[in-house]
């Protein structure tokens, strides 16, 4: 962040260029040579470009471009898990039992932070999502976009940038940038129903959706609309507890897939106003309902009884479960056109997503005991997440007299908005009472009107890129972007990116770039208190164990007490070099290599006990006084990461001529994160003598470097006859570990280790036969029903959750699917 930045002059400065350039063309004679004819017919990228000429193949950074037919041939009806089995340095976890994680699954890219990958819709900023991830998953401390909310159905094709962009769109773009293309024109539609289930016998899915367009008066436009609806049953990989005396009681834990039911619906549309002005506008509803659950309570018929309370309610014990009601809403529209070959876009940008809890088959044991009575459900409370944004660009293709090609000249302004909030819930979610007895409502405590909070901030940038081919054989790009938040000042980000054409089929690329990422409303004013297991040797210094953990506002007065600052952004600096090869027509092989610096990387701190005497005497002496949590943690730039890493795609397109085509593609990555620093604790709490560290051994091995696989290879296979299509995916996950919290709780003898998990393949296979206007699909996922390695016995919780949170592909096994398509 520089504070010496000055905002006017950058605001000028490409006016400036403008000028300068435009003084230029001006002179250039109109016998001035062309532009150079493009190498090759592939399709024109929009996403890390202002050019309108630049395509896939010849892009300056490496980029990948999806379309909607190899989406579908995944088989999945889900957008995140279809990117993860097309690009191996995605990845997109599937976690449970961790308060709703599993509502709003994050999607990562390069191993880093699902909230520093720029989501854009038809290049558009897409909101984020209201839920924070604060439990014991990947992604732990982030609050990313819920990719989940786009149909499948509505897209036409996607570009993911591997590289930062934060030059050219701003915050969080640091891992890279996921452009997603709506499908346009009135021409055309599809309507699909699958459904299936896990060999397991549960699981059971069902999705249906419609996609059409329709003409507005006199063909000067379209409107385009996607319906999309589904249902999904839980799974259950839970096991029995093994302790002496619990396995009679059965299996009583649930962990696997939530129960889900959602329905979307998404409009696209455009109306040419004049031949050089065009309104467009698209926009989103969506509605999910998931139901996940918490950890069991035994009741009094266990060999160690629950709370006396509980045989009122529950004498058998109960499975508490986390509901969530996720509203997603968003609308964009703008004006674009052309005036003397500058090309303009002027849009404003709306979208929010609230999030309403409900904990159901629960109860409370402080309300019990102070009223004699308690409800079984509860409303815990509301969150929600907004931004709106304004936004102009520009740009023209310049020419000038000292180049053999135009000069692209974009630049541009952004306004932008962002709110957050907590509404509190009913009061049985959250009491507490004076007795001692626990409070709140069990498995997920309802927000407090203490947690309460509607926060607000404005951020101002402005942006200048250039790219040209300054031969026919260098082409090289350059971009500067300026941003003013009014919670934590500004901060400017370059870039600059070339790649020479030895020759038409030979070429290398490199990029530079620096970036940032704001903090996200949620890190700074999210709260809560939740159930959590706290495993030996844990940082709080609390006996392995349930207990209620605080997350505090950075800026509240307990996280000050207790050593808290002001966040900053994550600043990052980018290199990636790369070649590029296609020996032949139906050969393309491309392979880059990356480093990605970031310093203030923001995390959630170790938990600090609030029940040692030293601090309950400190936190008293400054007016605070019974918590209902036993620990806390507040989000804090605690360390400098390393990310490196290789990227391989190569594809081949054999021509069998009558037996038809096969199309291989066999890409991978290598990717490893590594802290370089962690800042010092808190001089308070060292001087307090607390068992602390501001980032633990787990976050600074797992959740920050390797609790993700290193590596990545996905073989895929498509062949087409006729009309069939067979689709063959074989992917490959590297190893990745589980790790302890701290040193001091390492040991073999107790079973208390790290634990690295093993790679394992997954094959996933559909056959489709073409009728027609029809498509009919049979497929397996995880074809031969492969599952993770179990966790070992000290991370099970006693046998009842046998597999790691940290699984990439999940602890299902064989999906089998049908699904048949109308398409006209």
């Amino acid at each position: 962040m520089s504070k010496r930045s000055n905002p006017i002059v950058l605001a000028w400065l490409p006016a400036a260029v403008l000028l300068a350039l435009a003084s230029n063309a001006a002179a250039q004679d109109a016998s001035a040579p062309p532009a150079a004819k493009a190498k090759d017919l592939s399709a024109v990228i929009v996403t890390g470009t202002r050019s309108d000429s630049r395509t896939e193949s010849s892009s300056l950074t490496p980029i990948d471009v999806v379309s909607a037919k190899v989406l579908q041939q995944t088989g999945t009806n889900d957008l995140p898990t279809a990117l993860a089995r097309i690009i191996p340095s995605l990845n997109f976890p599937r976690p449970a039992a961790a308060d709703t994680a599993d509502t709003q699954r994050p999607a990562q890219l390069r191993g880093l932070s699902p909230d520093q990958v720029l989501v854009l819709v038809n290049g558009k900023r897409w909101h984020p999502g209201a839920i924070l991830l604060n439990n014991g998953v990947i992604g732990r401390g982030s609050q990313s976009v819920d990719l989940n909310t786009i149909p499948l159905s509505a897209i036409d094709h996607i570009e993911v940038l591997r590289d930062g962009a934060s030059a050219q769109y701003g915050s969080d773009a640091i891992a890279g940038v996921i452009n997603i293309i709506l499908k346009k024109g009135a021409k055309g539609g599809d309507v699909e129903l699958s459904g299936g289930q896990y060999s397991a016998g549960d699981g059971r899915q069902w999705q249906g959706s419609a996609n059409f367009g329709i003409p507005l008066s006199d063909d000067k436009g379209w409107l385009r609309f996607t319906v999309q609806s589904g249902n999904e049953d839980y799974t259950n990989r839970a096991g029995p507890d093994k302790r002496p005396g619990f396995p009679g009681l059965g299996v009583n834990f649930r962990q696997g897939d939530p129960a889900v039911h959602d329905t979307n619906l998404l409009l696209n549309a455009q109306y040419d106003i004049t031949p050089d002005v065009q309104f467009y506008a698209f926009g989103h509803y969506g509605r999910r309902e998931s139901t996940s659950p918490a950890f069991f309570r035994y009741g009094t018929n266990s060999p160690k009884p629950n709370n006396a309370l509980i045989s009122r309610v529950y004498p058998d014990g109960f499975l508490p479960l986390e509901h969530a009601d996720s509203t997603d809403q968003s609308f964009v529209a703008g004006l674009r056109g052309t005036i003397d070959g500058w090309r303009w876009d002027l849009s404003g940008n709306f979208g929010r997503n609230r999030v309403s809890y409900q904990t159901r088959h629960s109860l409370n044991y402080a309300y019990l005991h102070d009223f004699g009575t308690t409800p079984t459900t509860f409303h815990d409370g509301l969150l929600s997440a907004a931004q709106q944004s304004l936004d102009l660009d520009i740009a023209k293709d310049v020419p000038v007299s000292w180049l053999p090609n135009p000069v692209t000249v974009a630049f541009g302004a952004q306004y932008l908005r962002q709110t957050y909030g907590i509404q509190a819930g009913s009061l049985p979610s959250w009491y507490v009472g004076t007795s001692g007895v626990s409070g709140g409502a069990q498995g997920f405590a309802g927000w407090q009107p203490s947690n309460a909070i509607d926060a607000s901030r404005q951020d101002v940038a402005e942006y200048l890129d250039l790219e040209t081919n300054l031969t026919d054989k260098l082409g090289v790009a350059a971009a500067v972007r300026h941003e003013h938040y009014n919670d934590f000042g500004n901060t400017t980000s370059g870039s600059l990116a070339g790649r020479f054409d030895f020759t038409d089929t030979f070429a290398l690329r490199a990029s530079a770039s620096t970036g940032f990422r704001a903090p996200s409303l949620g890190q700074e004013y999210f709260s809560q208190t939740s159930s959590l297991f706290f495993a030996n040797g844990n940082s709080a210094g609390l006996p392995a164990g349930i207990y209620n953990s605080g997350l505090v506002p950075v800026g509240s007065q307990i996280a000050r007490l207790l050593g808290s600052e002001p966040l900053k952004p994550e600043k990052s600096r980018n290199y990636t070099l790369g070649a590029v090869w296609n020996p032949t027509d139906a050969l393309n092989l491309s392979l880059d290599v990356y480093q990605i610096n970031i310093q203030n990387r923001i995390a959630l701190s170790g938990a600090i006990s609030t029940t040692a005497p030293a601090v309950v005497n400190y936190l008293t002496a400054n007016g605070i006084g019974t918590l209902n949590y036993s620990s806390i943690d507040y989000f804090t730039n605690a360390a400098s990461t390393r990310t490196r890493g290789v990227d391989v795609v190569a594809t081949y397109l054999a021509d069998l001529g009558s037996s038809g085509t096969l199309t291989t593609t066999l890409s991978a990555n290598y990717n490893q994160n590594t802290v370089t620093s962690v800042k010092p604790n808190p001089a308070v709490l060292t001087n307090l003598g607390v068992n602390f560290v501001r980032l633990s051994r787990q976050d600074i091995k797992g959740y920050l470097a390797n609790s993700s696989p290193r590596s990545k290879l996905i073989l895929s296979e498509q062949y087409n006859v006729g009309n069939w299509g067979v689709t063959g995916t074989l992917t490959r996950y590297g190893r990745y570990t589980s790790y302890v919290s701290n040193l001091a709780s390492y040991n073999v003898a107790t079973g208390v280790v790290d634990q690295t998990f093993t790679p394992k393949w997954i094959l996933d296979l559909a056959v489709n036969y073409n009728l027609h206007d029809w498509t009919f699909t049979v497929g397996a996922d995880d074809a031969l029903n492969i599952y993770p390695d179990k966790n070992i016995p000290n991370n099970t919780n006693n046998g009842t959750l046998p597999y790691s949170t940290f699984s990439p592909f999940g602890y299902n096994g064989a999906y089998v699917y049908g699904k048949v398509i109308y398409r006209w």
